[in-house]
């Protein structure tokens, strides 16, 4: 008999606690911005095998063309299957050092006039490197009929920018390099070392303050930049670099305004210059890529930072800089976010600068509920 009770004590007391646990509240699962509950993984390897992909852009299937620096463009269909055909081989690419084909953009109009545009570097008739963006028509899963809308950007081995979106005015946004020529980027009348606004025709915008594409400078190398739900646009930045590296920029960008490059850096000033938001410091790199925002973050790849960052903005300020996978998947490039609400990225391990292993590069897929 006493042991009976003893087993109904004992489960009694066992199911007591069950239901006070069951009870309790539970953590609220995180909506994307459509309002779903995600219940993808952490992380998803969507794409293998890619030859340096440099930036993603989605069609309005959920499918993703996907650039790779050497010239090619390739599909990923909404299943993540890499299709075997290739959309797009530009033989006017060239590729050398950071350059070759960059971004990709799809028009905002794409279902009435299938208008993808592309920005890649090539040789110019004096056998100089330069950068142009040229607009293409996607039918069938191929693009065609290539027509230049913006060219004779300064090009070099190193430091083209590359990054086109289309802004939430409608308008085009192209980041440029200063082409290894840092006094490019303090002339308002050269496309180096700037971000361009142009209409979806190349025009130079009317309300740009220098009556030309301009709309800011200062810039040394921007690859990366998103708008945040107040339409204001942010932008990362390459600073120094060799013995000297460090000083890499998180920026608020606005018409016509200087951001200081070269001739100021980290926290210094200078009348007529604007310093960033947030930089890395003297004696650390990001080496930021891509970036986009996701609620009140900016995510932005980090080439040698090997990093995925999240910048925290409230009230146009940078509070936070968070680290996400740091050295997990190495170089990292775009960034990205889907029409699933979750985070797209890739390596760019096999860009000359990195370690690949066998399966680089990669299009990963992150879902930032659970960084």
């Amino acid at each position: 008999m006493k042991k009976i009770l003893i087993i109904l004590f004992i489960v009694t007391g066992g199911i007591l606690f069950y239901f006070s646990q069951s009870n309790k509240a539970q953590p609220t699962p995180q909506k994307n911005q459509s309002g779903s509950v995600p219940e993808l993984p952490a992380v998803t390897v969507i794409a293998e095998n890619l030859e340096t992909p440099w930036a993603i852009a989605f069609l309005p299937d959920g499918s993703m063309l996907v650039t790779e620096r050497p010239g090619r463009v390739k599909l990923i269909d909404l299943n993540g299957n890499l299709e075997a055909t290739l959309v797009a081989e530009l033989n006017h690419v060239r590729e050398i050092g950071e350059g070759g084909l960059l971004g990709i953009a799809i028009h905002p109009e794409f279902t009435l006039n299938n208008y993808v545009y592309l920005y890649y570097t090539y040789t110019g008739d004096g056998n100089n490197t330069l950068n142009r963006v040229v607009r293409m028509k996607y039918t069938g899963k191929r693009l065609s009929d290539e027509e230049i809308i913006v060219d004779g950007i300064p090009g070099e081995a190193n430091h083209n920018g590359g990054r086109i979106k289309f802004g939430p005015d409608n308008n085009l946004y192209i980041a440029t390099g200063d082409a290894q020529n840092p006094s490019q980027a303090q002339n308002v009348k050269l496309l180096a070392g700037k971000i361009l606004r142009t209409t979806d025709e190349g025009v130079p915008v009317k309300g740009n303050s220098y009556e030309n594409a301009v709309y800011s400078y200062g810039h040394r190398n921007v690859q990366g930049f998103d708008w945040d739900s107040k339409g204001n646009l942010w932008a990362t930045e390459h600073g120094r670099s060799g013995t000297l590296s460090g000083f890499d920029e998180l920026n608020f960008i606005e018409n016509g305004i200087n951001y200081g490059w070269p001739d100021i850096q980290g926290n210094e000033n200078r009348e007529g210059m604007r310093p960033p938001k947030r930089h890395s410091g003297a004696s650390t790199t990001w080496a930021p890529a891509g970036a986009a925002f996701i609620d009140n973050s900016l995510f932005f790849g980090g080439l040698r930072g090997l990093t995925l960052y999240e910048a925290k903005i409230e009230n146009d300020s940078v509070t936070a800089i968070i680290e996400h996978f740091k050295g997990d998947f190495g170089r990292l490039r775009e960034t990205i976010r889907g029409p699933d609400g979750m985070l797209y990225i890739s390596t760019s391990n096999r860009d000359g600068r990195g370690e690949p292993d066998e399966t680089d590069d990669k299009i990963i897929r992150i879902n930032p509920t659970k960084t």
